[in-house]
């Protein structure tokens, strides 16, 4: 949580993180997509302009729209999410998972999207094992060099319309790995994103929230 009024520019935010996702400048800003949530930020702000608290990485359609101060808390998040899944998801949405290199920590909480509490599948949303099914592609992964042309192929092999939602911060920047022999930029160096899911590794809502972003945007187009 990050609180405007307290933040003097000191930079001392900055100098700790190990990533490189903070700026301070004439203002405080955070690349949310770099972001991996190891709180040293926190610990080392002498003003208290950074707190601790149950974050929901919001996810947004552009790279850049990452790059911002944090959101405000939203109250209504959950009655909101509600509501864009009724008016949005009409129909059943077929998503194919593509680990390009993760850790497996955003894997899991994929995984968790469908377990009892969170229960994607009432939305509509299924989970398919061939890309040749799949109207959305989940990508998680900074997408490693040897698994570009896998990535590639798994695209290529949707049929349109075809959505991709990067999930993660190595999928939306390849953070926290830097890009050398064999790690990747993530996922918008090979294919062509739709929507952002920022986070190390981010929230089951929030990647419900990403699909639904995902939808709106083939609901646009029609």
């Amino acid at each position: 949580m990050f609180d405007r009024t307290r933040c003097d520019l000191n930079g001392a935010c900055a100098q700790v993180c190990p990533v490189g996702a903070i700026a301070v400048a004439a203002s405080f800003a955070l690349d949310r997509a770099r972001c991996i949530s190891c709180s040293r930020c926190i610990e080392v702000c002498p003003t208290g302009a950074l707190a601790q608290g149950l974050a929901f990485a919001v996810p947004e359609r552009t790279r850049r729209a990452l790059v911002e101060p944090p959101p405000a808390p939203l109250a209504a998040k959950g009655q909101e999410l509600a509501t864009r899944a009724r008016r949005v998801l009409g129909r059943s949405l077929h998503v194919r998972h593509l680990d390009a290199g993760s850790c497996n920590g955003c894997d899991w909480e994929i995984n968790a999207t469908t377990n009892a509490v969170h229960d994607i599948q009432r939305f509509g949303v299924d989970f398919v094992a061939s890309p040749r099914h799949a109207d959305v592609l989940l990508v998680t992964g900074t997408v490693t060099h040897n698994l570009e042309i896998a990535a590639r192929r798994t695209y290529d092999a949707m049929s349109e319309p075809r959505l991709v939602v990067a999930v993660g911060a190595c999928a939306s920047s390849g953070s926290p790995y830097p890009s050398g022999y064999a790690s990747g930029e993530g996922a918008a160096s090979i294919l062509p994103i739709d929507v952002f899911v920022p986070g190390c590794p981010p929230r089951p809502e929030a990647i419900i929230e990403g699909l639904l972003l995902a939808v709106g945007r083939i609901v646009r187009v029609r």
